[in-house]
């Protein structure tokens, strides 16, 4: 008969732990603080994991800020105990209705110990071992959840190490098996000295993939550059529309994701898409090009209304995408393909660089909000629960 395996370590665990929560009140006041909830016991198929590193990246901003005006943002309470309360502009209530008066968790992803697992096999195995997870509300210094939303680190690996082994990485990936998908040969990145940036920068490069990168900034451009990066133009640049189209030329790039979302940059590259077909095309139409140009639109860094003049014909699409959805449609083992792929490649193509690191009350300090809200590319918060 085989031994019983543990299902806790050998430490006694909290009954309660701190939890980062955020409200809006139905009146429109955002209310960010700390909860003390019970550490959860672990399900058959669950984990308990000791959280260690968890980063704030866009998508969670969305939801712990959500509309509020955080130029209103007023900090009281304690160092310790920390209460955030910010304005939500009567305009923009109305899409927060469903969420008001109702206390959210955020975070997710995220990355520490199993320390505590349910009595499935599966479970068992992981006690004692650092994992990364996903799956909501890792803003916390404990979480329970299943074990399929868990991705075992290699030997050695750290939680900060494996902190954003799914969003940006597996975005990332995504998109490239979106080009696939639908027959695009290379692709389009705005935002792109993110960290998602480079990781999807390093993706192309090493599978052999076209990749246009669009930044905002000089020093980005070197950045990039610096990182192997062989076409990068400035949109901030005054020969922007000539640079990219040069790259569009020399890639055959028909497909793009856009992080500003607003505004009028993804326009802008579809009618650049547009002229650097018609270079090479052998005939004149009136209606355009035949060749689907695409855009997608996967973040909201500029929150104002995407604009765009009608210069690139008849064949084109704008659109959303989002990475929940996308591996619903894909299926789970192309899924469990891509989170192999992060967790081979944890230390070198997926690896994750932070500029600050805060604990769960330094995340609600006036300076950290500042610094996180502002969603600039190079300014990456981790949590250290």
């Amino acid at each position: 008969m085989s031994p019983t395996l543990p299902t806790t370590l050998p430490m006694t665990l909290p009954t309660t732990g701190l939890q980062l929560q955020s409200m809006i009140s139905a009146e429109g006041l955002l209310e960010l603080s700390l909860h003390e909830v019970p550490v959860p016991a672990p399900a058959t198929d669950e984990v308990l994991i000791r959280v260690e590193a968890t980063p704030i990246n866009p998508s969670d901003i969305g939801l712990l800020f959500g509309a509020a005006d955080m130029s209103t943002v007023r900090v009281t309470g304690t160092a310790e105990r920390p209460l955030v309360r910010a304005h939500v502009p009567p305009a923009s209530m109305k899409s927060m209705l469903a969420r008001a008066d109702q206390w959210m968790t955020v975070g997710n992803e995220g990355a520490g110990t199993v320390v505590a697992t349910g009595s499935a096999p599966a479970a068992k195995a992981l006690l004692g071992h650092t994992v990364a997870a996903i799956g909501g509300a890792m803003y916390a210094q404990y979480r329970a959840v299943k074990v399929e939303a868990c991705l075992p680190l290699p030997a050695g690996a750290t939680a900060v190490q494996g902190a954003s082994s799914f969003v940006n990485p597996l975005t990332a990936l995504g998109m490239v098996e979106t080009m696939k998908r639908e027959r695009h040969t290379a692709l389009v990145h705005t935002a792109a000295a993110s960290n998602l940036g480079q990781m999807l920068n390093r993706i192309c490069l090493k599978d052999g993939i076209g990749l246009v990168n669009i930044v905002r900034k000089p020093e980005q451009v070197a950045l990039l550059q610096s990182l192997g990066a062989v076409h990068v133009c400035d949109s901030s640049a005054a020969d922007f529309a000539e640079r990219l189209t040069d790259a569009l030329v020399a890639t055959g790039a028909t497909l793009a994701f856009d992080a500003t979302g607003g505004g009028t940059l993804g326009g802008h590259i579809l009618s650049c898409m547009e002229v650097a077909i018609n270079r090479k095309a052998t005939e004149y139409s009136r209606y355009g090009s035949n060749v689907l140009k695409q855009v997608y639109l996967y973040g909201m860094l500029d929150t104002g209304p995407t604009e765009f003049r009608r210069s690139f014909g008849m064949a084109w699409a704008m659109g959303g995408w989002l990475l929940f959805p996308f591996l619903g449609t894909v299926g789970p083992a192309v899924t469990q393909a891509m989170k192999q792929r992060v967790a081979d490649e944890l230390s070198t193509t997926f690896a994750s660089h932070y500029s600050h690191e805060v604990s769960l009350a330094g995340a609600l300090s006036a300076e950290a909000l500042a610094g996180y809200g502002k969603r600039a590319t190079g300014e990456k918060y981790l949590i250290r629960p």
